[in-house]
């Protein structure tokens, strides 16, 4: 499990990608090239109400740490993973490689909280993009092959240690 040391906290605040107001204002989107990758319930639903279903959805049921009561349904694979707030599990790791792999569009359910999760999607995706909210701001989108050297730089400041069972394993 990777843990978010403190010093990062405020690095992690800012947009890791192009920040846009809306989904709406993102130009020749989507590509079709390329894989959609969502990380967050408002975002997710922001695309799906769209009629964008991404490949890869990461979702924690919560919108700003406030239970959410959106329904995302779309024809999908539904993967269920633990990730306490503040880390990277190997479940979670292992999902998104796993979605990425597949041919299934896929929903990752994190029990926990999904934030984190947009670095390895970053890392274990290719020709894809990853979009996110950025709270009172909009949404970030992050084209994952031109991101992986910082997202590698970011990873490598986590505290490893290793899995126990806790309410989230």
């Amino acid at each position: 499990m990777l843990i978010l040391p403190k010093k990062l906290r405020k690095k992690l605040k800012k947009p890791f990608g192009k920040l846009y107001k809306s989904i709406d204002d993102i130009k020749n989107f989507p590509p079709n090239e390329y894989k959609i990758i969502s990380v967050g319930d408002e975002t997710t639903k922001n695309l799906v109400d769209r009629g964008i279903y991404p490949d890869v959805a990461i979702i924690d049921r919560k919108i700003q740490r406030k239970k959410s009561y959106y329904r995302i349904e779309y024809k999908s694979k539904i993967l269920n993973v633990s990730n306490p707030p503040g880390t990277i599990t190997e479940s979670l790791m292992n999902a998104i490689k796993k979605a990425l792999k597949s041919k299934e569009k896929t929903i990752i359910n994190v029990s926990g909280e999904e934030d984190l999760a947009v670095l390895p999607a970053i890392l274990f995706s290719s020709k894809a993009l990853i979009l996110y909210g950025q709270p009172n701001e909009g949404v970030v989108v992050v084209d994952a092959d031109k991101s992986k050297n910082k997202a590698k730089k970011i990873i490598k400041e986590f505290k490893e240690v290793k899995e126990h069972g806790n309410k989230y394993n």
